[in-house]
């Protein structure tokens, strides 16, 4: 009897080592986490020179980018706020365009290193980020949850340049100029095409994947200058401009100006899958 129960209990004890050696392995072949796939990609694809558009690694890495969602990176869709609470696209103003709700923008540094950037923006009703460029740069942009006004341009080439009052202003055409939604076409912006100067109005609380590439550097040019657009017939009848191609709406005299005032951002932590590097 006692032989037949040692028997038995080994063969217990050896079905429920295999289960859990199959349980092991069955763990350690699961798919890695959205964002480490998106890591290792970016890792493999970037050198620290802007891609090329419309190469099979951009439209890689926008095929993989477009299926993260905040789940993917450790957020939850906010609720949307009351109707009141946003603007509308009407509602916001050329010079002003943060109302008396708006609240900081938090960001979110998921990686950072010499060849690109991964990290969140998240936006309350209203808040802004004000038109700024990316010299140099391209930027992959992944709206996660929410509903974002984008108002885009690119530099007119050659550039065509005019004085007003100790300033200088460089026409620029438009781009873009539409809401955005995670159903969108995910936006590229490249050095030169795609609108690589761009404004964000957040119309509902939203949260945006940025991926950039190269970053940010101002040791080596690559700084975030900011501006204020005004309407093409502002400078253009003045200076002597006759015409453009295509409508005059579709063009803007941009002016340097120094970081506004009305940027609220405060950094926040990642609470997303831990990327191993």
């Amino acid at each position: 009897m006692l032989s037949r129960l040692f028997k038995a209990g080994e063969k217990v004890l050896f079905n429920l080592v295999n289960k859990k050696d199959l349980h092991m392995a069955s763990s350690n072949t699961e798919n890695p986490p959205k964002v480490q796939e998106l890591y290792e990609l970016c890792k493999s694809t970037f050198t620290g020179k802007a891609p090329p558009p419309a190469s099979m690694a951009v439209q890689k890495l926008c095929s993989l980018l477009d299926s993260v969602s905040p789940g993917d990176v450790g957020l939850e869709e906010e609720a949307q706020d009351d109707e009141d609470r946003g603007y509308g696209v009407s509602g916001v103003s050329r010079v002003n365009r943060v109302g008396r709700w708006a609240q900081p923008i938090t960001f979110l540094d998921i990686h950072d290193s010499d060849t690109f950037t991964m990290c969140i923006f998240c936006f309350p009703t209203s808040s802004v980020i004000p038109l700024h460029d990316h010299p140099e740069m391209t930027v992959f942009s992944k709206i996660l949850y929410g509903s974002l006004h984008v108002k885009a341009y690119d530099w007119v080439e050659p550039p065509c340049v005019v004085t007003q009052d100790k300033s200088q202003a460089r026409l620029a055409k438009l781009v873009s100029d539409k809401v955005v939604t995670p159903q969108s076409e995910l936006p590229v912006l490249y050095p030169k095409t795609g609108g690589n100067l761009h404004c964000f109005t957040a119309l509902t609380p939203c949260a945006v994947l940025d991926v950039l590439t190269p970053p940010y550097n101002e040791s080596v040019g690559r700084s975030c200058s900011y501006y204020m657009d005004y309407p093409f017939s502002t400078f253009a009848v003045e200076e002597g401009v006759k015409s453009v191609e295509g409508k005059e709406d579709e063009y803007a005299w941009l002016v340097q100006i120094d970081t506004p005032d009305e940027l609220h951002m405060r950094p926040g932590s990642y609470t997303g899958p831990t990327i191993q590097v």
